[in-house]
């Protein structure tokens, strides 16, 4: 993508306001504008790497990215994976559990209060892992079924061997 016709027509632009206050103004404006032309430059690329920031975040997991090679700026696209076609499954066969490591990403903005977060941070430090990573594995443990006991437990404990099971008071 050439900047050229953008930063052109910015001058163009200074230049016609100018004529509006005299020939004074006008030669004003023609000093500045090219003093000012990679300061135009610099501003078109930061907004232009803003919005593909803003598209890389709707278009997650896939990319956008803006590149400047001399004067030419261009994009570099990275779509999202496809997803895979998967067969259907026999009539009465149960759909398996979905893998949380796998499949579509989406963003989500999550508020913790500070003393909280800290502790976010030193359990995933504890276990090599990103906080991101942990809280995912957080949340995936939290809405997985917990499976249910067959009979009523009982209240008091048991002992078998170095293992005990029961409640605390």
């Amino acid at each position: 993508m050439n900047l050229d016709p953008f930063v052109d027509q910015l001058r163009r632009d200074l230049l016609t306001a100018a004529d509006a206050g005299g020939e004074e103004a006008r030669a004003l404006a023609e000093r500045l504008t090219a003093p000012l032309e990679s300061s135009v430059r610099l501003a078109l690329l930061s907004a232009l790497s803003q919005a593909a920031e803003e598209i890389t975040g709707q278009l997650a997991p896939g990319t956008v990215d803006v590149r400047l090679r001399g004067d030419d700026l261009g994009f570099a696209v990275t779509p999202p994976p496809a997803p895979e076609a998967h067969e259907a499954p026999a009539p009465g066969t149960p759909e398996p559990a979905p893998d949380v490591d796998e499949g579509e990403t989406v963003r989500i903005t999550l508020r913790l209060p500070e003393q909280l977060k800290a502790r976010v941070d030193e359990a995933a430090t504890r276990l090599g892992v990103s906080v991101n990573t942990w809280l995912v594995r957080a949340v995936a443990n939290a809405v997985e079924p917990q499976p249910r006991p067959t009979s009523a437990p009982r209240r008091g404990r048991r002992s078998s061997g170095s293992e005990f099971t029961g409640w605390a008071r």
